[in-house]
Formats: structure tokens, sequence, C-alpha cells
């Protein structure tokens, strides 16, 4: 058995949490190719407890999250390198805050909520309202995760 490193605190809090999330610039989302694990990166907006993504209508992900749709996605902000003890190598360490949600990865066809999502995804990086053509909108794939747990860890902090 491991032991547990005092340094690491749970976070529980979702004001908390949340906090993290908007300093995230990207998210991992992790799903499953019959039994192999498959990882990307992607950017992503959250509001009210729900995270969202775009991209294309085909591809790899898109063929595995109709096949499985269960999702857990990673998010981490705050990185700061440090030593403990400035000669010793392993010594070295990063300071960080992580969150991980759980959830179901569901697919928006309405066109409405599609102009929804966008926006809070446009909101997360520029705080700017944008207009879209009806042409961008139905050439990409929303994807809506509202989010079933929601843990969150600091280490160093």
């Amino acid at each position: 058995m491991v032991k547990r490193d005092n340094a690491i605190k749970d976070i529980v809090e979702l004001n908390d949490l949340e906090e993290i999330l908007r300093k995230c610039e990207i998210c991992r989302v992790g799903m499953v190719d019959v039994d192999t694990p498959y990882v990307l990166a992607m950017n992503f907006g959250y509001d009210d407890q729900t995270i969202w993504l775009h991209c294309a209508k085909e591809g790899k992900k898109v063929d595995i999250l109709k096949r499985n749709n269960k999702v857990c996605l990673e998010f981490d902000a705050d990185h700061k390198l440090f030593a403990r003890h400035e000669h010793v190598a392993c010594s070295w360490r990063f300071a960080y805050r992580s969150v991980l949600i759980h959830g179901h990865a569901l697919f928006v066809d309405d066109y409405d909520e599609k102009i929804k999502g966008l926006n809070i995804f446009m909101k997360n990086y520029t705080d700017k309202d944008f207009e879209y053509s009806k042409p961008s909108v139905d050439n990409i794939l929303i994807i809506k995760i509202p989010v079933e747990s929601i843990t969150g860890r600091s280490f160093e902090y």
C-alpha cells in the first residue's frame, strides 16, 4: 500500500472546484474504445455543472462515444515547480490543483442548444459575444456532458 502524502488535500466545495475549472485552458477527455483507454486534450466550456465540447462531426472520438458515451474529464491548474532540497533531484515537485469529472457525453442536435453551447464555450476563453452562421453551426458537433460526479485535489497548496 502506498502511503498518502500529507501534502495532498481533497477539494470538496463546488465554488473551489469551479475556480479551478475557470483557470484551465484545456481538459483531458478519457473514454474507452472497446477495451482500450483513449484520452484527448480538448478545449471546453463550463456552466451550470455542464461541460461543453465542440469538434468535427466525424472522427475517432465520435465513433468511440457513439459506442460508449461514459467519460472522465481531467483538469489541472496552478502548476508551480519547487524543490524541498534544491540539490536533491527526487525532491523536486510540482504543486497543482486538479479536478476530475465523470459523466455521459450527449450529442446535441437542437440548433438553439448548439448555439447555447458555443456561447458558453466562447465565453470561457474570450468573455465576448459572437454570432454564428447557420452553415458553421450545422457543420460542427457539440457535445454536452452534465456533471454526474466532481472531485478535486490539491498538492502542496
